[in-house]
């Protein structure tokens, strides 16, 4: 992604988190300045144009380092983001459910700590020392404890949240139907699709950010597949990794997903640039190798449809749609009906009736069809996700044709 393309995506998040954009910088560096990030005298020149333009706010396009942050808004006299907190402030804004506020805090937090220092600034100045401990020190060291104590109690909630929706997923796990994990980039149109798709109800706006709680719906395909969807939240270039930690509970549902259905945005100018940092963040969160069903979305937006063949034909079996229209929809149904086929396998165990554990783990991660406890060993009928397969390989029978029900 080039410099311009980087600054209109700062641009529209600082849009999105409310602010109105007065105006842009850059600078030509080797390497960021350990102090202010740009050169001193560079600083100097934009915060005069800010003062001049009554500028409340100046936001850095990379992520600032504490000591940069607090030097920063000294030459500047007004508030300093770097990208992650500007990330964070809409995360904050739009997070509704519990478990997206909890994860939103847990990362402001985790990103807060390490500054702590600059807000306490003015009482650093105090003298310090053996029997002259500085107000200032002991109010830094009070924060820095309330702060850790309430990343440990979120963390605490945070875990119940998994198990929860570890429940929930084992409860998916014992029906046929495989689980679909919707990703992309940011306003990219994942949820207008699980709309169209499923009436999901989501709300679509065309910002960044508008999803950041995951929804789930069920999709019966015109081949009378079933499919869970599951709507995500997007990513973007230069993620944190902070809040890709703290949205790990969100994003197992992304680990978990038998297959990955990526929307790119297929009128934006870097939509490669898109993709693959979309592939980053899976590297990231080790989702990468899962079967994936690449969606180009937005075709509607395409002056030239043929501009969009190059793009196409590197990925084969994508499909290019409009999520809005529901132009390309029949090509859609027909590729995720291929994709589903071999994503359960449908195999016979005999199982031990002593190894219980072994018998509680398939009833939690397959879907059990016939069981018969009678005999020397429990024997199961069951589909299940084929990289469970090796996991089961010594109790497993033979792999015989489904039952057509």
């Amino acid at each position: 992604m080039d410099l311009d393309d980087s600054l209109s995506e700062l641009s529209q998040l600082a849009e999105t988190a409310g602010a109105e954009v007065v105006g842009n910088g850059t600078q030509r560096l080797e390497a960021p300045q350990p102090a202010t990030f740009i050169g001193r005298g560079k600083a100097d020149e934009f915060a005069s144009l800010c003062r001049r333009q009554d500028v409340d706010t100046v936001i850095f396009d990379d992520e600032l380092s504490p000591a940069q942050s607090r030097n920063l808004e000294a030459v500047f006299e007004c508030k300093v983001l770097d990208r992650t907190a500007l990330i964070l402030d809409i995360f904050a804004q739009r997070a509704r459910t519990r478990e997206g506020k909890l994860q939103v805090e847990l990362a402001q937090l985790q990103h807060l700590l390490p500054r702590l220092t600059r807000f306490w600034g003015h009482l650093s100045r105090q003298k310090g020392g053996i029997g002259m401990r500085g107000d200032g020190e002991t109010q830094l060291e009070t924060d820095r404890r309330r702060v850790q104590d309430r990343i440990a109690r979120i963390a605490r909630e945070l875990d119940e949240v998994r198990q929860h929706r570890s429940t929930q997923r084992a409860g998916r796990l014992r029906r046929p139907w495989p689980l679909a994990s919707i990703v992309g980039y940011t306003n990219a149109g994942k949820s207008t699709l699980l709309n169209r798709l499923t009436g999901a109800g989501v709300v679509t706006e065309d910002l960044l950010f508008s999803t950041l709680d995951p929804t789930t719906r069920r999709l019966r395909l015109p081949t009378n597949q079933n499919v869970y969807l599951s709507d995500t939240v997007g990513f973007i270039r230069k993620l944190p990794h902070s809040l890709v930690e703290a949205f790990k509970a969100t994003l197992e549902e992304v680990v978990q997903a038998d297959l990955l259905i990526h929307v790119v945005d297929l009128s934006h100018p870097q939509t490669q640039e898109q993709l693959q940092a979309v592939n980053s963040v899976l590297e990231e969160i080790e989702a990468d190798g899962k079967p994936t069903l690449m969606v180009f979305n937005k075709i509607d937006r395409l002056e030239n449809r043929e501009a969009a063949r190059p793009v196409l034909e590197r990925y084969p079996n994508a499909v290019a749609i409009s999520a809005q229209t529901g132009e390309g929809l029949p090509e859609f149904f027909a590729e995720l009906g291929a994709v589903l086929r071999p994503l359960r396998e449908f195999v016979e165990l005999r199982v031990p009736h002593s190894e219980a554990a072994v018998i509680a783990r398939l009833h939690s991660v397959a879907q059990v069809v016939e069981r018969d406890y009678e005999g020397e060993a429990a024997c199961f009928k069951a589909r299940m996700s084929p990289h469970y397969l090796r996991e089961f390989q010594r109790y497993i029978r033979n792999q015989p044709a489904p039952p057509r029900s």
